[in-house]
């Protein structure tokens, strides 16, 4: 888990409608779900929305461990004494900040049991070990994301939970966004940006390579970075794009030779 206060203005670059989105749910204090494939941009999203309502903003990285009570809180021995210790989510209702749940469907189902009154008219939260009940601070936020793709058949957000949240769908840009984004975020040439967007792409199409996960946004700005820096633009593809997409020999020879006809 992450807590942290943002100073520095994070870059993002709107594709769509997403911050007027984003500033009418929080205006309405209404939960915000993003939805769509890893490297999309979901997580930066968030983190440049707190900035720009300058709020703090709590993130939980969920995963098949993840209970109530790593959000809720628990009990500590502190000396000869026993005593609370909040968790990060019951901190967010506390204080009013942004609490932001990353991959939400990966979390055991007591998480979203926990969050459903938070969700609703009541915005509050119960504290089973206390018997207290708290309502959410005026400025209370609930924000959370997951992969649709990857989790179908898996791991899936009911339609009872999905109704309590306004839902945006995030993909990857297109070409001229993803290459302004990799010259923003690298400081890379125009020419390498766009040589690097044309490779993602190219690998996004092949879906007869069966690959769990594309070439997302993240991965190009890595490999942006690490070409920037002086690494060998071809083995930098290689370390940053290809290796990462996949274990299979032969798949990982025909991704090489494929990057490196295009850089």
């Amino acid at each position: 888990m992450l807590v942290e206060t943002l100073i520095n203005t994070p870059y993002y670059h709107a594709v769509g409608k997403e911050i007027d989105v984003f500033n009418q749910a929080y205006k309405n204090k209404i939960p915000f779900l993003l939805k769509g494939p890893t490297g999309t941009g979901k997580s930066r999203f968030v983190e440049f929305m707190a900035h720009q309502l300058d709020k703090k903003i709590i993130t939980i990285s969920c995963h098949e461990e993840t209970s109530s009570t790593d959000l809720i809180g628990r009990f500590i021995i502190k000396g000869a004494e026993t005593v609370w210790l909040d968790g990060p989510l019951t901190t967010a209702v506390k204080e009013g900040a942004i609490i932001y749940l990353d991959e939400i469907a990966e979390a055991r189902p007591d998480v979203i049991v926990t969050i459903h009154s938070l969700t609703d008219h009541r915005r509050e939260l119960f504290i089973d070990k206390l018997g207290e009940t708290i309502k959410a601070h005026e400025d209370f936020m609930l924000v959370a994301s997951f992969n649709p793709g990857y989790q179908r058949g898996f791991k899936e957000l009911k339609p009872s939970t999905r109704q309590r949240f306004i839902a945006m769908s995030f993909d990857y840009p297109e070409p001229k966004i993803e290459t302004e984004i990799l010259v923003n975020e690298t400081d890379i040439d125009q020419d390498t940006a766009k040589k690097l967007v044309a490779i993602g792409n190219k690998i996004r199409n092949l879906t007869e390579l069966g690959l769990t996960e594309t070439v997302s946004t993240r991965l190009l700005v890595d490999t942006a970075k690490i070409i920037h820096s002086g690494l060998p633009k071809r083995l930098s593809v290689h370390v940053a794009i290809v290796e990462p997409l996949t274990d299979d020999l032969q798949t990982l020879e025909a991704l090489k030779d494929l990057c490196n006809l295009m850089i």
